[in-house]
Formats: C-alpha cells, sequence, structure tokens
C-alpha cells in the first residue's frame, strides 16, 4: 500500500514538473511573439497543403545565436537536401509519421544545440576555450569524419567546415570570432554523446507529447515480415516552406525546453532524482 502510494505521488510530482515546464516552454514563444503550429489535420483533398501558418523565420532566427543559428540551416540543408535551392512554395507529400519523426529529432537537435552553445559562449567569453582556438590560424591535417549524435533517421548530423581551416578565425577581427561548428567538432565523442542526451524523463515525456499534439499518435503495428508498419498513417502535402517552419519551430522547442528545464531544476531539483 505504502508502494503505491508513493508511485502516485511520483505520477502526480512529474505531471505538475510537466506542466510547469510546458507552460514556460509557450510562454517564450509568446514573449518573442512567435505563433506555434496548430494541430495538423488532413484534408479531404490529399493533394490539399496543410501548412497554412505564418512564416516566421526572422523571429525564430532572433531567439539563437548567430553562431547556432548558422548551424541550424546546416541542419535544414540536410532535412530538405537539393531542394533547400528550389521554390519554397513547392508542394510535397509526405507520411505524417515521417515528419512526426522529423519534428521530434529537431526538437533533440535544438535541445543539444542550445546546451553546447551555453558552453561554448562561457568558454569564449571566459577565454578558456581548448588550446589551438586562440590561434591566427587553424588547420586540420585532414578533415574529422561527420560526428551522427542519433540513428540516421534523426537526420542530425554535423559536418566540419569545407577547406583548410582558414574560415574558422576571422584574423582580422581583434576578438577572433570562432564558429561553434568548429568547436563541437573538437569534443570528444563522449562529450557529444552526454550532450546530446536529454536529462530528465520530464523533457523526454513532453518532447513526445508535443509531437503528438501535432501529428496525432500513430497506431504502432508489427507485420509477419517482422517490419513495423502504423495502421493510421497518411500521407499530408505542405510547401517547403511549411516544411521550414515546422523544423525551425521544433528547433526552438528544443532550445527552450533546456532553457526551462535549467530554470526549474534551480528552484526545484528534480533531474535524476
Amino acid at each position: 500500500m505504502t508502494r503505491r502510494i508513493s508511485e502516485v505521488k511520483e505520477k502526480e510530482r512529474r505531471k505538475i514538473l510537466e506542466e510547469i515546464i510546458y507552460c514556460l516552454i509557450v510562454q517564450r514563444f509568446v514573449d518573442n511573439h512567435i505563433s506555434m503550429i496548430p494541430k495538423i489535420s488532413s484534408t479531404s483533398d490529399p493533394a490539399g497543403r496543410v501548412d497554412f501558418w505564418p512564416n516566421q523565420e526572422q523571429k525564430l532566427e532572433s531567439v539563437h545565436s548567430p553562431e547556432a543559428f548558422e548551424m541550424i540551416l546546416s541542419h535544414l540543408s540536410l532535412v530538405l537536401g537539393e531542394r533547400v535551392v528550389g521554390p519554397l512554395d513547392t508542394i510535397i507529400q509526405i507520411s505524417k509519421i515521417k515528419l512526426g519523426k522529423l519534428y521530434a529529432a529537431s526538437i533533440m537537435y535544438g535541445y543539444f544545440l542550445r546546451r553546447v552553445d551555453e558552453r561554448y559562449q562561457l568558454e569564449r567569453s571566459m577565454n578558456t576555450l581548448p588550446e589551438g582556438f586562440g590561434e591566427d590560424r587553424v588547420i586540420y591535417e585532414e578533415p574529422k569524419p561527420e560526428k551522427q549524435l542519433w540513428d540516421p533517421d534523426s537526420l542530425i548530423r554535423i559536418y566540419p567546415d569545407d577547406g583548410d581551416g582558414g574560415d574558422m578565425v576571422d584574423s582580422s577581427n581583434e576578438e577572433k570570432s570562432y564558429k561553434l561548428r568548429s568547436y563541437v567538432m573538437y569534443l570528444d565523442a563522449e562529450t557529444l554523446q552526454r550532450y546530446a542526451t536529454i536529462r530528465s524523463k520530464e523533457a523526454i515525456s513532453l518532447i513526445e507529447k508535443q509531437t503528438q499534439a501535432l501529428f496525432g499518435r500513430p497506431d504502432i503495428t508489427v507485420t509477419e515480415d517482422g517490419s513495423l508498419g502504423a495502421s493510421n498513417d497518411e500521407v499530408v502535402s505542405l510547401t517547403f516552406s511549411g516544411l521550414t517552419m515546422l523544423v525551425l519551430e521544433a528547433v526552438a522547442f528544443g532550445s527552450f525546453l533546456w532553457d526551462t528545464e535549467n530554470f526549474v531544476e534551480s528552484k526545484y531539483p528534480f533531474i535524476n532524482s
């Protein structure tokens, strides 16, 4: 009986924490005058687009540091591929489950990016960047292989800069501004993995709930050959511009999730409890 009461109290505690964190995240969107994307519903016309939300790219850009947004653009290029140079009003059709996976993965990317950017900005302000970052010219003998933070389906990867590294440091700038991407590539695999890990069960739950709020909850099935399927998956149509807004919102949500998780933890320690 005592154990049952304890489990109920723990469940209630987690629920309250999730509600507090979510409300703080939504407040961050409100403070930045960003309208969150509503639930995506299929249309009666399979070719009918669903993305009638406004373009808020500038507002979504403003919530990140310039260095972080540079990496977000790389993430977008990876998501859109060659299509990024095409017309943004081009309509594509995509599975809602695949779109939901991309949205959730982009939230995790935003969480990671805010976390590592926070460390990068702190080390830069305190002049404690790793040895070698203070030189006038940083040269790698050969490019480092890409560091993949999650499974391939997540579409989250970090690529090294092209060239000999001369663009990593602006030697004409007295303050020597260093790219966040270069800093991330400098970190070892163990540190990267730690920064890419969601710290609390509450944060993981919020990522799932936010994704399901937009795309619904799929009914996952296992076929005879052992592959996974979804009986209620649907195909929706949207433009590349709409897809871009979805990804940018998800990255912003992940960034705000890191900020608010930290804030709540400072008032009421709950991580790893």
